[in-house]
């Protein structure tokens, strides 16, 4: 099979693997086809060239076109031939860096171990400096997963499910514990050794909505892993059925849920919000609401924080106000520094979304009474209790 024909077929098999937005597809001659637009966390997107190793797979996820059973061609790329391919999209200045995975042929081991040559040529022969973010196969030993936080500035293990009970929904062959959470441990391990290996740190992904799991249990799951393993951040996809598999009858989760799901834990991992805080946003049945921003339900069912003096309020107490964000807080301080605070205009130009703000704040000349008009009742209080990983995933 002819490189380009590989290309085709591995970077579209490595689609499910999720680093960020991809944006609008190129046209289909186009060389950028086989790049991915991946979104910054100050806005922006870094060019990538995201790719399996092989397509080639032992594995029955029941979530993935590259699962074992299912009709298609299968291939692999030589590591000599994969690292010419992408230091040449390199050279011509199309890709920043490369996104690594793979399926599993056989077992984790005889996966991981072209991949880290591909990594290994990248580094040593062609003595290529940028990011790379490599995929740590499920069940990957000690000694791999080293090497791979040694060559990679990112690392990511994908955890796919809340739980064992749900991953076993998914997958006959996973196991949640050795060979998922095990090489997460590793890489936290490594990397508090010697901060030089994956300085970019390690992320991980859930499959939303193929298992019959909560967002609860998600939000719980990642909030465990921030603890324990030290997360950098995770990835939502939602799910979408894959023909000729177990699961082709399950409906595709809708991408509102995705959406919400990286709201939430935006408010846990760049907020600081706490476990309890987010908690106030889940429904009866577990999951987030679709129609509405979880911030704004939380702000909603804590009447007492609120309406918040826009030109007395710290920095936290900012942040729980709908429509202010970390840079806008950071703004509103800097403002008050020179100036009192005492029109929506004013914020408007600070970036505040005020249609969002203005029910949550105060400042001279504002009604303050009209503002807790809205409110939700509260939720019954949340058990501060912290939860071990290990009691969270069982």
């Amino acid at each position: 099979m002819d490189t380009e024909r590989k290309l085709e077929m591995l970077v579209a098999g490595a689609a499910f693997d999720v680093c960020g937005y991809c944006g609008d597809a190129p046209p289909a001659q186009s060389p950028l086809r086989f790049i991915h637009n991946a979104a910054l966390p100050g806005g922006g997107a870094v060019p990538l060239f995201k790719v399996l190793q092989t397509n080639v797979c032992v594995n029955d996820c029941a979530y993935c076109v590259n699962q074992v059973g299912r009709d298609g061609p299968r291939s692999a790329f030589q590591p000599e031939e994969l690292s010419r391919v992408f230091m040449e999209l390199h050279r011509r200045k199309l890709v920043q860096g490369l996104f690594l995975t793979s399926a599993i042929a056989g077992n984790a081991a005889r996966s991981m171990e072209p991949m880290l040559q591909t990594v290994e040529i990248l580094r040593r022969r062609c003595e290529y400096r940028g990011y790379v973010h490599l995929k740590i196969l499920p069940g990957a030993g000690p000694d791999y997963v080293e090497t791979a936080c040694r060559l990679a500035s990112r690392v990511s293990v994908n955890i796919e499910a809340p739980t064992a009970r749900h991953l076993a929904r998914l997958s006959s062959r996973k196991n949640i514990f050795e060979g998922i959470l095990e090489p997460m441990r590793w890489v936290r391990q490594i990397t508090a050794r010697d901060e030089r290996l994956a300085p970019a740190g390690q992320t991980t992904q859930f499959v939303v909505g193929a298992a019959g799991e909560s967002d609860r249990e998600i939000l719980a799951t990642t909030a465990a892993l921030y603890r324990e393993v030290k997360l950098r951040r995770a990835y939502f996809s939602a799910f979408h059925p894959v023909s000729h598999s177990r699961l082709e009858g399950v409906g595709p989760a809708p991408p509102l849920r995705e959406h919400r799901l990286y709201q939430a834990d935006w408010l846990m991992r760049v907020y600081g919000f706490a476990d309890s805080e987010v908690a106030l946003a889940f429904g009866q049945n577990g999951n987030l609401a679709l129609k509405t921003d979880p911030k704004l339900i939380i702000a909603r069912k804590q009447p007492w924080l609120f309406p918040v003096d826009i030109n007395t309020a710290g920095y936290e107490e900012l942040l729980h106000v709908p429509g202010i964000g970390p840079q806008s807080a950071h703004r509103i301080i800097a403002a008050r520094r020179e100036h009192s605070i005492d029109s929506l205009t004013q914020l408007k130009k600070m970036r505040v979304v005020t249609r969002h703000a203005a029910p949550f704040i105060w400042f001279q000349g504002m009604l303050a009474a009209e503002k807790q008009a809205s409110f939700l009742p509260l939720l019954e209080e949340e058990s501060e209790e912290t939860p071990s990983l290990a009691s969270v995933v069982a």
